[in-house]
């Protein structure tokens, strides 16, 4: 772990880097610090997941990170290229390695255009002559399941969810981007189309070689498609690792809590954990030291006093806590009997 606190991977190269990101909103009232100097990494060809209760700042660091929102402070680099001070041409330009699929399906697409021309959007300002747009968008269009001749000519209005977020990852890969970033790509459509959804994009990855930061606030969803995961809470960031081993073993207590929070599948199944009690903070007047240290049952005087520094408190695991969970660790944080 760097001294700014950035998750570092291993030496390698990262495709995407983000570092000490602030995003602010001016509200009645003052200003929400969505996002507070959260920095990490993402390798080429891995999916990020970013996952924490609803208004932890997760949407906000996704589009800041495309420049599709507010970016109040920070460096956003994409295969060496700064998308935080590029100007217009450059990002523009940019446009063809980043893109984004998002929560809303059918909102996000222009409801006066018909499907091709949705596809064919990015296709048209890169440049793309048209007879080859034609074939490309066809091609998109087999590619996500949707037959080209049945929904070119089709307004969103016509479309179902499901069939909409095709569209849209359709859309987003159309010019080959290296970074896709999904903001709650399935949180709005029904369980078996979820599947669907995730599913095509599991078999769309590596036929395009892409890195994915995957949003979202479902737990289950997260670990399914994420190689490594960054827990947010308050706009902070307090957990970071290997997908696997932060779900099996959290460090941070949040991380457990939410998780065990998670209902079991199996209703003979007793619960395991303590519920994650209180409210969160306002985020217009978030808590001195931990932001969680509210909600904490292992908070004491120094959490108050002063804020944690992310740091790596396993091999490959970095945590934001001054008490962070041995592995193997109760929920009370004591550990387990060997």
């Amino acid at each position: 772990m760097a001294g700014s606190g950035t998750a570092h991977l291993r030496g390698e190269k990262a495709l995407l880097s983000v570092r000490n990101l602030v995003v602010e909103h001016h509200v009645r009232g003052g200003t929400v610090r969505a996002v507070s100097d959260v920095s990490f990494d993402v390798l080429p060809g891995e999916t990020l997941g970013v996952v924490g209760e609803s208004g932890c700042g997760k949407s906000s660091m996704g589009r800041a990170v495309l420049r599709l929102g507010a970016l109040t402070s920070g460096e956003v680099t994409c295969a060496g290229e700064r998308i935080d001070r590029a100007d217009t041409k450059t990002l523009r330009a940019l446009r063809r390695d980043t893109q984004m699929i998002f929560q809303n399906s059918v909102g996000s697409l222009n409801p006066r255009r018909h499907v091709k021309d949705i596809v064919a959007e990015g296709l048209a300002i890169a440049g793309t002559p048209a007879a080859e747009r034609d074939r490309l968008v066809a091609e998109m269009l087999t590619e996500v399941g949707l037959d080209p001749e049945r929904f070119s000519d089709l307004l969103p209005r016509q479309l179902s969810g499901g069939q909409a977020q095709r569209v849209s990852i359709a859309r987003a890969l159309a010019l080959r981007p290296r970074l896709l970033i999904c903001d709650e790509p399935v949180s709005a459509l029904d369980v078996s189309v979820q599947a669907q959804i995730l599913n095509l994009m599991e078999k769309l990855k590596p036929e395009f070689d892409l890195t994915i930061v995957f949003i979202a606030h479902d737990l289950a969803v997260v670990r399914s498609v994420s190689d490594r995961v960054l827990v947010m809470y308050l706009g902070k960031v307090c957990e970071f690792g290997d997908s696997i081993e932060l779900y099996d073993d959290p460090a941070h207590p949040y991380t457990r809590a939410l998780l065990e929070s998670v209902p079991q599948p199996d209703p003979d199944e007793p619960f395991a954990g303590a519920p994650l009690e209180g409210d969160t903070p306002s985020p217009l007047s978030p808590p001195s030291g931990c932001r969680f240290r509210g909600r904490c049952p292992l908070a004491q005087d120094v959490c108050a006093r002063e804020e944690p520094e992310i740091r790596e408190v396993r091999p490959g695991r970095f945590a934001a806590c001054h008490f962070p969970l041995t592995a193997d660790a109760e929920p009370d944080g004591i550990p387990r009997d060997s």
